[in-house]
């Protein structure tokens, strides 16, 4: 036998394996060049375009929620992520101030509609307002210069008007769920930034905290929101937008070194996906639940339509 041959062929095998191509995976958290929190997620043809808070945190390392803009960034494969600055900030509504809290991005008629939470300047109480761009990169500007949500409907309380997430459903009608404690839901008219009838109040959920996110798949309606605190992401689902809605147990468990969770849910190039925030970025100084990170892992459904519960990976996805 020639060893040195066997030697040889040996190497020339470990070689090929080593510089064959590998799949990219996202390891997560997928944003590092800034703590984000609060993900929102687009589709636009063959790119996602995602939306989040800046984490700021206190320069005393206190607790605190600090988030004063949002920051977008795009990926075509959802591991290479390209970031596009700050496209709005809670300023940029000048009835508002500070705390740019979760928000949600939407398209139609080729424009996009951002709306997003914010406290207000004058006015007692958190407030959803709606920024509008012809460009999902921005920049966007206030489309109504007032609030499109506060405290003036039936039920509401100052910290209620949070988390707001629009569906535009297969008859083309668009509804904006929002809410903490409570799940609240109007509709909203073509032009997308006017509620078209009285606010109504989701039932059937179990252990509403904040928020919500709608999808739809198959026939069945998905409403998933954080629950409990620590938080969790559980989901209800029904038959049709207005309900009755079903509770179907947690999706996902307490996200690590974070007492939040705030989830996004989208279906891309085939497969579907479940982006959310941890406190992963866990060195001494940074990471924890006042300075998150984005994370993505894959969803999975049953043959029966309900979903399987999210396992949280520091691989990310392929």
């Amino acid at each position: 036998m020639n060893t040195t041959k066997t030697y040889l062929s040996a190497l020339l095998i470990l070689g090929f394996v080593w510089l064959s191509p590998r799949p990219l995976r996202a390891d997560n958290p997928i944003i590092t060049d800034a703590f984000t929190a609060d993900p929102a997620a687009l589709v636009v043809g063959d790119t996602v375009y995602l939306y989040c808070g800046q984490d700021e945190g206190r320069p005393d390392q206190t607790g605190g929620y600090v988030l004063h803009r949002w920051l977008c960034y795009s990926s075509t494969d959802l591991v290479n992520w390209r970031p596009h600055g700050s496209p709005l900030a809670a300023k940029d509504f000048t009835w508002a101030k500070g705390s740019a809290w979760a928000s949600h991005v939407v398209e139609r008629n080729g424009k996009f509609y951002w709306y997003s939470t914010v406290d207000q300047a004058t006015a007692k109480g958190f407030a959803v307002g709606v920024a509008v761009s012809d460009s999902p990169t921005g920049p966007f500007k206030d489309a109504r210069g007032s609030a499109l949500v506060s405290l003036d409907h039936p039920g509401g309380k100052p910290w209620d008007d949070i988390d707001p997430a629009v569906f535009i459903d297969a008859g083309g009608q668009a509804w904006l769920f929002w809410g903490n404690t409570t799940c609240y839901y109007a509709r909203l008219k073509p032009n997308m930034i006017e509620l078209d009838g009285d606010v109504q109040t989701v039932v059937g959920l179990h252990d509403f905290t904040e928020a919500p996110w709608v999808h739809q798949r198959n026939g069945i309606y998905y409403l998933s929101y954080a629950s409990g605190f620590p938080e969790k992401i559980s989901y209800a689902t029904a038959p049709a937008i207005t309900g009755p809605w079903t509770h179907r147990g947690i999706l996902a468990e307490v996200a690590g070194n974070s007492n939040t969770i705030h989830q996004a849910i989208i279906d891309f190039k085939g497969r579907s996906y479940f982006i959310y925030h941890n406190g992963g970025r866990q060195r001494p100084d940074i990471g924890g639940s006042f300075r998150r990170s984005v994370c993505v892992d894959e969803l999975f459904y049953n043959a029966d339509g309900t979903m399987k519960p999210v396992i949280q990976t520091s691989e990310g996805v392929k």
